[in-house]
């Protein structure tokens, strides 16, 4: 189905163009917020192209940089800065295991590290190993103050600023195959995404304050708060990390417009006896993204708030938004709106992936449009499976109502959203099956109240082994991320089979 006729707003030749433009526009209007600190768009502008110089003379232009790093003033100048001087940008969550890092960075290969002074250790000696030129440290006692560079009037961007059809960013995210892999994004499809999903989503120019409590290593934070807030010049209000009284005091301090998060921190918040008695008269809406918004949360949250939460779709691979409700549109418990602009979606057979289905049929959801990703690096064979005759093929079971509202009613491939991250079983399963107690293991994602989902994992021993459940929650936790340890693990006699003899993941799910 195609968008329905919408005025597409200005697209920026890249990201770095709409930094500098905004800079041009606003030059004294306040940019970022995290803490105390305060930078203006000018004083932004000026950090991320003296760092940017800084990247280049590294050696980082037309290769890439890895941003290993939690939220912070210096994160957000890196990203911009990253871009700024023509290398893609590789974020990379700081929570992960050495065996994550290990991972990503061999197959990045950026030239650069950037990261927290608290996995300084860690990632100095898997750079070492990896034979990885250059690393900075940022934040902490050790590490620099990139916002440090506010004042030198001096500084312009570097030139010539990248091309649109240059690489911008390389996200990683799960696989099927147990290991994650980096999807491509070009500036063109991610400037462009930022204006598809402006003409549904509407900002006002210089009279915004946007929330970023979400991660701005994940590609929604980066989407709907670091990019959102710099097209619009607003002040982006950033959290180091997700607590209530947090968000209270940036509500009652810096008078939010905009709230992007995920289901479990609308939750969250809805729980907190202070938050229910918060002023939200400042505030305009909410978007909700990277997880299923339970139908009863976006009611509690009308009512308690007086304001909607706007959901959306996409996916890393889709650049990464393919719907959104439209703001002053209806909404739909369920629904995550309409197909944004320069967009096509269409529900095709699961066996034959090209037979179109009608309105409330089901199918598998595949799009077409000038944000979507270019391809998986290293991956010839899974970009080939995933994006086919021009069309990418997402992997989700969905249908369209009459009116060409989106809904998301199952996922085709082995995937759990926990907390708003992607977890694919299949790695947990691979992280099991090293421990040497272990003969066979089997993780699937079960609906879980707060997080969306959880993982459960069962597990049959060998032969006169002793590991106890809480033995393999913790050799989980050595080389999983917090988010990817299953909640649960049992050890059973035996899994349970399909006819031909395939372990039989569907059996271990509830309902």
């Amino acid at each position: 189905m195609k968008a329905r006729q919408r005025p597409l707003p200005p697209v920026h030749a890249t990201v770095v163009h709409m930094l500098a433009d905004a800079a041009t526009r606003a030059p004294d209007a306040v940019a970022l917020v995290f803490g105390d600190d305060r930078l203006s768009y000018a004083q932004y502008l000026r950090c991320v192209a003296g760092f940017a110089h800084e990247l280049v003379i590294r050696g980082a232009a037309g290769g890439r940089v890895a941003l290993v790093c939690a939220n912070s003033v210096s994160m957000a100048i890196a990203m911009f800065a990253v871009h700024a001087a023509r290398a893609q940008a590789v974020p990379i969550n700081p929570i992960y295991t050495p065996r994550e890092f290990r991972h990503i960075l061999s197959d990045a290969d950026p030239v650069i590290v950037i990261h927290d002074d608290t996995v300084a250790e860690t990632i100095a000696a898997i750079a070492d190993e990896l034979d990885i030129a250059h690393r900075v440290v940022i934040g902490g006692d050790s590490g620099r103050d990139l916002s440090a560079l506010r004042d030198d009037a001096r500084l312009r961007l570097p030139e010539p600023l990248p091309d649109p059809g240059d690489l911008a960013s390389l996200q990683y995210t799960g696989g099927t195959t147990g290991l994650p892999k980096g999807v491509m994004i070009t500036h063109s499809a991610m400037s462009i995404n930022i204006s598809q999903r402006e003409a549904l989503l509407p900002t006002r120019p210089e009279d915004e304050s946007v929330l970023c409590v979400m991660p701005l290593f994940h590609v929604f934070a980066s989407a709907m708060c670091l990019h959102l807030a710099a097209y619009c010049r607003a002040k982006l209000v950033i959290l180091a990390r997700y607590h209530p009284d947090l968000v209270c005091d940036a509500l009652d301090s810096e008078r939010l417009t905009r709230l992007p998060a995920g289901p479990t921190v609308f939750i969250g918040l809805m729980g907190n006896e202070r938050f229910r008695g918060a002023d939200f008269g400042s505030l305009r809406c909410a978007y909700s993204g990277s997880a299923p918004l339970p139908a009863e949360t976006l009611r509690r949250w009308q009512q308690l708030t007086g304001t909607p939460i706007l959901e959306g779709y996409g996916q890393t691979e889709a650049g990464p938004v393919l719907s959104y409700v439209a703001e002053g549109g209806a909404i739909k418990p369920g629904s995550v709106g309409e197909v944004l602009p320069g967009t096509e979606v269409e529900i095709v057979d699961v066996d034959d992936g090209v037979t179109v289905r009608e309105a409330g049929e089901l199918g598998e959801i595949r799009a077409r449009g000038p944000q979507i990703m270019a391809g998986y690096r290293n991956r010839p064979e899974e970009t080939a499976a995933t994006l086919r005759d021009g069309w990418l093929y997402t992997g989700d079971i969905g249908e369209f109502d009459a009116e060409g509202y989106l809904y998301i009613r199952d996922r085709k491939k082995d995937m759990a959203i926990v907390g708003g991250y992607n977890v694919y079983p299949r790695e947990i399963d691979e992280v099991l099956y090293a421990h040497p107690d272990v003969l066979e293991a089997a993780a699937v994602g079960v609906p879980d109240s707060y997080r969306g989902e959880v993982i459960h994992a069962s597990v049959v021993l060998r032969p006169q082994s002793h590991a106890t459940p809480e033995d393999l929650l913790a050799h989980c936790a050595a080389n999983l991320a917090r988010f990817k340890v299953p909640s649960r693990i049992d050890i059973v006699a035996a899994l349970p089979r399909t006819t031909v003899g395939k372990i039989d993941k569907r059996a271990l799910r509830p309902g």
